[in-house]
């Protein structure tokens, strides 16, 4: 006797029905965020940074993801038509980094006018007070009605250290679960991000205070 279709098995097929949707907006948004940034990445001193990159929600990434979303972060098998990865915002995601932090609204002001109608969704800080982590928006664009796609504007510094983290704390290895769970490890990334953007910021005053700083780094930054 075969048996039942699960919830997964039909989310399966439903992610390698949309791939070809999920890769044409990864490569239209991207294009799209790299040719509005020309003329900021046309600006930029030697020390500054500018990086954009895209990806593509890998199948078992999606799953879970739209496991978590779930109450009790399980799927109800007796509501299984209700499910569709199409909820997801982020199955093609593509992530600006910048360095120094003062770059972060300038892209963001030139996303925001090339996309308007895009969603916002920023990724908050650990408490209310605090600023957002990062700039996110999503929505639709030409390449497909069923997908949408998703941007961040991101620190560089932060960005870099999430692409650690978030291996190793916040979608860990099974075998880690332990260590995300932990409330120690937990207050010690807070201290990381807390520093990241305390360097960002010295580096900033320090150019403000003297501008004559920014011709000594461009002399004598490597090519």
């Amino acid at each position: 006797m075969m048996e039942k279709r699960t919830i997964e098995d039909r989310l399966r097929e439903e992610y390698f029905q949309l791939l070809p949707d999920i890769r044409r907006v990864a490569e239209h948004v991207e294009t799209e965020v790299r040719f509005c940034l020309l003329p900021i990445s046309g600006t930029l001193h030697k020390y500054e940074r500018l990086v954009v990159s895209s990806r593509v929600k890998d199948c078992e990434s999606a799953l879970d993801s739209l496991r978590r979303r779930q109450e009790g972060a399980t799927f109800d098998r007796d509501q299984a038509t209700l499910y569709t990865l199409t909820s997801l915002n982020d199955l093609a995601g593509v992530r600006v980094l910048a360095f120094p932090r003062n770059r972060l609204t300038e892209v963001d002001r030139a996303l925001r006018d090339r996309f308007p109608a895009w969603q916002a969704d920023p990724v908050p800080g650990f408490d209310e007070s605090d600023s957002p982590l990062a700039f996110k928006y999503h929505g639709y664009c030409q390449a497909s009605a069923q997908v949408r796609g998703e941007f961040q504007i991101v620190s560089m510094l932060t960005g870099l250290f999430w692409q650690v983290e978030h291996s190793a704390i916040y979608k860990p290895d099974p075998r880690l679960r332990g260590v995300a769970r932990s409330l120690v490890m937990q207050q010690r990334t807070r201290e990381v991000l807390d520093t990241l953007r305390a360097f960002e910021e010295e580096f900033e005053n320090l150019l403000r205070r003297d501008p004559f700083i920014i011709h000594s780094i461009s002399d004598h930054s490597p090519e």
